[in-house]
C-alpha cells in the first residue's frame, strides 16, 4: 500500500503520454521526417518546465520522498559520448517508435509488438552493463 501512489503516479503519467499521444509510433514517425511539429512542441514543453524545475530544486535543496537532498552531478562534457550515444538512442527510438516510456505505455494500450521492443531494450540494457568498463566515457 505504501507505492500504491507511485503506481497511481506512472498509470497517470502513462494515460497523459497515451492522449497526448506522445506515445504514438505515427507522431514519432512524423517527428523524424520533419512533418509536424507535436512531438517537438511536447519535448519542447518538457525541457521548458524541466530547467526551472531543476533550478527550483537546487535553490530550495529540496528533499526526496525519503528526506534524502536530491543531489545532482556533474558530468564530464564530451562532444563524442553525447554524439555516439544520442545517435545509438535515436536510432533505437525512429526503428522502434518509441522512448522507455512510450514502450510501457503502448504494452498497457494493448499494442502486444512492445514486448520485442521492450526485451530488446533491456537486452540492449544488459550488453551496456557486460561493456561499460570497455567503453570511453
Amino acid at each position: 500500500m505504501k507505492n500504491l501512489k507511485f503506481l497511481l503516479a506512472g498509470i497517470f503519467f502513462g494515460i497523459i503520454m497515451f492522449k497526448s499521444e506522445a506515445a504514438s509510433w505515427y507522431r514519432i514517425q512524423e517527428m523524424f521526417r520533419f512533418q509536424d511539429f507535436h512531438m517537438y512542441g511536447i519535448i519542447g514543453l518538457a525541457v521548458g518546465l524541466g530547467v526551472p524545475m531543476v533550478w527550483w530544486i537546487k535553490k530550495k535543496e529540496v528533499k526526496d520522498f525519503t528526506g534524502a537532498p536530491i543531489v545532482f552531478q556533474p558530468k564530464a562534457w564530451s562532444i563524442w559520448r553525447y554524439l555516439i550515444g544520442g545517435t545509438i538512442f535515436g536510432l533505437g527510438w525512429a526503428l522502434s517508435g518509441a522512448c522507455p516510456g512510450p514502450i510501457v505505455v503502448n504494452i498497457g494500450a494493448g499494442y502486444g509488438g512492445y514486448v520485442v521492443v521492450l526485451a530488446s531494450a533491456v537486452l540492449g540494457t544488459f550488453v551496456y552493463g557486460f561493456l561499460r568498463d570497455k567503453l570511453p566515457h
